[in-house]
């Protein structure tokens, strides 16, 4: 039976006893393991590029390049990035850019360690986790009247509304394709196509306007 390799896991925070402190937690669990901390958003971005690691669990608030220029330098040079923001700020300035930016979790500093692992988890399965806090911010938004996107001349097929459908539910790309009966490689080429038409730049972005749209529900 082949063993799974562990979540490989790059730190980026300015406060050492914080990196610290993660790497005690993250290092305890048999399916993960720290790569690679970052004191700055420049140094996350450079072990971002260098590492590729699962997922980056990344502060908002750092000299240099803050988090949210982390982001958009990482996600510009690879698009498939799994970032998890770990901050202790929840205003709404920051949530929505970091999600628009490609964060695909938003956890709060005063969550716990089996939420922290969790989310870890989720993320690096390419599903979107969000601390309660946050998740409430992102149900108001979601009562928002939705704003015009610009029009596309190539509408989702069938299968990709399916697919954005179970994208809103949650689910994985392999689990989509169990789900709809495809290749994962299917799955993947739907996931883009949607991000594509829609002008949205991750799966967060893309559950939220299917929830907007009535396209999805909770």
């Amino acid at each position: 039976m082949t063993k799974t390799a562990p979540l490989r896991i790059l730190l980026a925070d300015d406060h050492a006893i914080v990196r610290e402190g993660l790497t005690s937690v993250i290092s305890r669990q048999a399916d993960m393991q720290v790569v690679g901390q970052a004191a700055n958003g420049q140094e996350a971005i450079a072990l971002a590029l260098t590492l590729q690691p699962d997922v980056i669990l990344l502060d908002l608030v750092m000299p240099i390049k803050d988090g949210l220029e982390a982001i958009q330098a990482i996600r510009q040079a690879n698009e498939h990035a799994r970032i998890l923001v770990l901050t202790s700020f929840a205003n709404d300035s920051r949530v929505f850019p970091a999600i628009k930016a490609g964060a695909l979790g938003y956890l709060l500093k005063d969550a716990t360690h089996d939420q922290l692992l969790q989310a870890i988890r989720d993320v690096a399965q390419g599903r979107a986790s969000l601390h309660p806090a946050i998740a409430l911010k992102v149900m108001r938004e979601i009562d928002r009247p939705a704003p015009d996107l610009p029009p596309t001349p190539d509408p989702l097929t069938a299968r990709e509304m399916d697919t954005l459908r179970l994208i809103a539910r949650g689910l994985t790309n392999q689990e989509i394709a169990t789900e709809l009966g495809l290749h994962e490689r299917t799955v993947v080429k739907y996931v883009t196509n949607i991000l594509e038409k829609l002008h949205l730049a991750n799966r967060t972005q893309a559950a939220l306007y299917a929830l907007r749209q009535g396209i999805a529900d909770l």
